[in-house]
């Protein structure tokens, strides 16, 4: 949630950014934040004024009655009383001014960082760069679906069986890849300094509010009414939300902590070729990279992100490219995002993998986290985090770069954790 003084204090520079992020509407709305501002600052003063002048005849009336002047002092007492009444119905609307620009607030997207490029569709965005050679398949190569059917690693209709489109059913060597990318994932980033944790995969409403999924303003989330619980979309919900309302110390920053969890997401409104297989799922498994820094220090961070991500990528010997989003393409809650896509050979297209992105003080100004400064000054910490990796797309990818006539090559790296070199 953006800041009411920083919206204060640079209306035009505000509006502007927002620009950049396709956010309709923004003058009216940010004009009417503003004007709600002034009537809270009024009624706050009015409120002050009535405070310090009840106290003021709460003192005379002390002195009057030790002076036995009690008739007087009665006198008085019923105008503190009038005072005392007008105070609480002007605490009523402050309260209901402070909520109403709150509501207000919560619908206004962070602003962009001056770097973001300027679009509003995914052509839009900039290729920071790209690694590694597209791999050439032989003759007979099929995109993944066909694959995990061939060697019967995944069953889709199985899927929507027990449950409906978008919940696949992992079964053999394609469920021991599942175990070995989550573990594969985990210890490399145990490895890069990241505290493993394993969080809930519901999570309550103050905790999607935090991070920005709640106000839910494309009905992704899934719902569980009765308990007024969410599952979560991504791990980044449960393990930011654990410093909610929590002062760190600056000495303790950045926090690095990591966790793999199942995603579910209800992607209301896909459909067509490009949900294919395990291109689009309503539920699948990510390991998330998540830090609490210092604001001076964040971006420098989520380059260092960024490039760890990459260098997953690297180790998988999957060709891919860095997109830096356009402010039409970005999340309600980030400030700048890269995107990370593997080529898929067989599709002969670019698959995102990984979102990596710095929230600066939206998430952690919702979340009330803050960390003492050097001076002991309170200030609010900068949120940031990465899929390091979600796993459909990666599957996917492998499976397809690495077909041959006679089965599927895996990456050296899994074969560790695999057991096998080669699916046949």
């Amino acid at each position: 949630m953006l800041q009411l003084n920083y919206i204060r204090d640079n209306k035009e520079d505000v509006l502007k950014r927002l620009a950049i992020k396709n956010f309709k509407d923004a003058e009216s709305i940010i004009g009417n934040v503003m004007d709600l501002d002034a009537k809270r600052r009024n009624t706050q003063k009015d409120t002050e004024a009535i405070k310090a002048e009840a106290n003021s005849l709460a003192k005379q009336i002390g002195e009057l009655m030790k002076s036995g002047k009690k008739d007087e002092a009665e006198q008085i007492k019923s105008k503190t009383a009038s005072l005392k009444q007008k105070e609480k119905e002007l605490d009523e609307q402050l309260a209901g001014i402070e909520k109403s620009i709150h509501d207000i607030l919560v619908t206004v997207p962070n602003l962009p960082n001056v770097t973001v490029p300027v679009g509003k569709t995914p052509e839009d965005n900039a290729v920071v760069f790209e690694h590694g050679e597209k791999p050439k398949l032989h003759d007979k190569a099929v995109p993944h679906w066909e694959l995990t059917t061939r060697y019967d690693l995944i069953d889709f209709e199985l899927g929507v069986k027990l449950t409906g489109a978008g919940f696949p059913v992992y079964k053999g060597k394609g469920a021991k890849m599942q175990r070995a990318l989550i573990n594969y994932f985990l210890d490399k980033a145990h490895a890069a300094g990241y505290m493993e944790v394993q969080p809930p995969i519901l999570v309550n409403e103050d905790s999607g509010y935090g991070t920005g999924q709640l106000p839910d303003k494309e009905g992704q989330m899934y719902h569980v009414g009765v308990d007024n619980f969410y599952l979560i979309p991504t791990a980044e919900v449960p393990i930011t939300n654990m410093y909610r309302d929590v002062i760190l110390k600056e000495a303790d920053l950045p926090v690095k902590n990591c966790g793999y969890t199942p995603c579910f997401r209800r992607e209301a409104g896909s459909y067509g070729k490009d949900v294919r297989g395990l291109n689009r799922l309503h539920q699948f498994d990510k390991v998330e990279i998540v830090q609490i820094a210092q604001p001076e220090k964040s971006y420098e961070i989520l380059e260092g992100m960024r490039d760890y991500v990459a260098g997953l990528l690297k180790e998988l010997n999957l060709p891919f490219r860095v997109l830096k989003l356009c402010g039409g393409d970005m999340s309600f809650a980030s400030a700048l995002t890269y995107d990370l896509e593997v080529w898929s050979a067989a599709q002969k297209r670019w698959l995102e993998v990984s979102s990596v992105s710095n929230f600066e003080a939206f998430q952690t100004n919702r979340l009330k986290c803050r960390y003492k400064d050097k001076d002991g000054k309170t200030q609010l910490a900068h949120s940031l985090n990465g899929s390091a990796l979600a796993l459909p797309r990666i599957v996917a990818a492998i499976l397809e770069n690495n077909q041959t006539a006679d089965g599927i090559t895996m990456p050296k790296v899994l074969v560790p954790y695999l057991g096998f070199d080669a699916i046949k």
